[in-house]
């Protein structure tokens, strides 16, 4: 019987146990369950070699109110310092173990199956991210241009390639960035006139990157449909001044969508397409909890902000006892 259970091992997850650790619970009375091979997965997957992680993502002040804090870093820094927090907490975790099924019981806790085992826990906290679904454009893309296209930067070496970034987020930004980088001749795509979500970094970067000439911006564009233009993407848009064009590679950088279907099958109550949350970040279920991105919102992805919210999720449970068995 454990005390936490915490599904998913990136910054919210890990910093979730690392409050439970600092309040006194034994390492062995918390469990980490990853389906994925390492911690951090949308940190190594979606975030290019030596990126600098900000600690005021998306605007967001560097404020810290638990154990872990995050100062501007590489990516690499900052996986080095989970990886030292998962030492000295002595954290347990389970890597590549996929959970199917989160069942509430009747005297309170729940029991969690998984592609390893069966476990029960007194408390459950789902910290998953949503870029584990990363979201797709609603038009059709040929089949032909799956080795073409990308939904983050990494699983590829992209150099002296014609590329064309769709989005602009701060992942958007960051992708051109990282592209001009590698020596690639990037153009991104973006369905409005003025960016509105770009942290100050990012859209002080872009814009020098495009006063050079190293990046060029689409802006108001959209795009209506994707052709196969002899083995590559061929955008086609639906403005007039833009033109339709053959790039070597597309990289889409839409943000991603929570697992609805998952938490609604648990039982979780939703005002909508949001889920319920009350203090703590506690659900409808009493003792299961929602952190980072999945309550986050439109402020999700900022690192220090799922530290915080870990905090403050410790903070009220540590005001509700675990019901008696």
């Amino acid at each position: 019987m454990h005390e936490m259970i915490i599904i998913g091992a990136g910054p919210a997850g890990i910093s979730m146990a690392a409050e439970a650790r600092g309040v006194g619970i034994p390492a062995d009375k918390i469990l980490i369950l990853e389906k994925g091979d390492a911690h951090s997965w949308a940190i190594r997957k979606f975030y290019p070699a030596s990126k600098p992680v900000l600690a005021n993502y998306k605007g967001i002040n560097a404020v810290c109110t638990g154990v872990m804090c995050l100062t501007d870093m590489t990516k690499e820094e900052t996986l080095t310092y989970i990886d030292r927090v998962i030492e000295q907490c002595e954290l347990q975790v389970h890597y590549k173990e996929a959970v199917t099924a989160i069942r509430p019981l009747a005297e309170g806790g729940f029991v969690v199956e998984t592609s390893g085992g069966v476990y029960q826990t007194g408390r459950c906290i789902i910290a998953i991210g949503i870029l584990d679904k990363p979201n797709k454009p609603e038009y059709r893309i040929p089949p032909t241009l799956t080795k073409r296209i990308h939904y983050d930067i990494t699983t590829v070496a992209l150099k002296d390639e014609d590329c064309l970034v769709v989005g602009g987020g701060d992942t958007a930004a960051e992708y051109c960035q990282f592209l001009v980088q590698q020596g690639n001749h990037v153009t991104l795509s973006y369905r409005r006139k003025e960016f509105a979500r770009l942290n100050p970094v990012n859209l002080e970067s872009l814009l020098a990157l495009e006063a050079r000439e190293q990046v060029t911006i689409l802006r108001g564009s959209n795009i209506t449909k994707m052709e196969d233009d002899g083995g590559r993407p061929r955008a086609v848009f639906q403005e007039t001044e833009h033109p339709a064009r053959t790039f070597d590679r597309i990289i889409y950088a839409l943000g991603g969508t929570t697992p609805v279907n998952f938490l609604k099958v648990i039982g979780i109550e939703f005002d909508g397409e949001v889920p319920v949350l009350t203090q703590g970040y506690e659900t409808s279920l009493p003792g299961l909890y929602l952190i980072g991105d999945l309550s986050a919102g439109k402020k999700g992805g900022s690192i220090n902000l799922a530290f915080n919210m870990a905090a403050e999720a410790m903070r009220y449970i540590c005001t509700c006892p675990l019901p008696a068995r």
